[in-house]
């Protein structure tokens, strides 16, 4: 199950927050035989296939600090932590940098935090997507709801699919095998 994480609605779609709902959505497009979404409960979902395997797409629609409440729910339905690819946005990466890891710590993003508050583990596979570094001067909840700027805009298509390849081949092949092709794109590893 891939759980992209934003904010519902229409004021946010195009800011950086919402890096991983857009990296679900081309993701969609990818697989084969893709149900289309539709809203469950505190979801929208769908599902297709990668290479045959059976993949659910998830898009919580809470804000993305009671991103938890969805992940907990979807836990009670008898998926595993370990099953989940969790696809979200990361200031501490550049634009454009993917870094997939199969477990780790929040680093203070407001949405794995609510997993962490919600489930009582980190041991869930992330997709972190670049969306750059914030300005020393500038205020980090304003610059992640903010929208992409023209510049970073021209440039977004080529990242969201390449998360979207990501969340593919970590579905199809497992996450070491996603982690060895993608953990290099867009720039040398990072160091944490």
């Amino acid at each position: 199950m891939v759980v992209g994480l934003g904010n519902p609605g229409a004021e946010y779609e195009a800011t950086r927050h919402n890096a991983g709902f857009m990296a679900v959505d081309r993701l969609a497009k990818r697989l084969r035989r893709f149900s289309g979404f539709r809203r469950d409960g505190a979801t929208v979902r769908g599902e297709g296939k990668a290479n045959g395997q059976v993949v659910a797409l998830v898009k919580p629609q809470a804000y993305m600090n009671r991103s938890g409440v969805a992940v907990r729910a979807l836990l009670s339905e008898g998926w595993v932590a370990s099953e989940l690819l969790i696809m979200t946005d990361d200031v501490y990466l550049p634009l454009g940098a993917l870094r997939l890891k199969p477990f780790g710590g929040t680093g203070g993003h407001q949405g794995l935090e609510s997993i962490l508050a919600e489930i009582g583990t980190t041991d869930f596979p992330r997709l972190r997507i670049g969306v750059g570094p914030a300005p020393s001067s500038a205020d980090l909840p304003e610059y992640v709801l903010a929208p992409f700027t023209a510049a970073e805009l021209t440039r977004l298509p080529d990242v969201i699919d390449a998360a979207a390849s990501a969340a593919f081949d970590a579905a199809a092949a497992g996450i070491t095998q996603a982690m060895n092709r993608w953990n290099r794109y867009g720039q040398d590893p990072v160091e944490e």
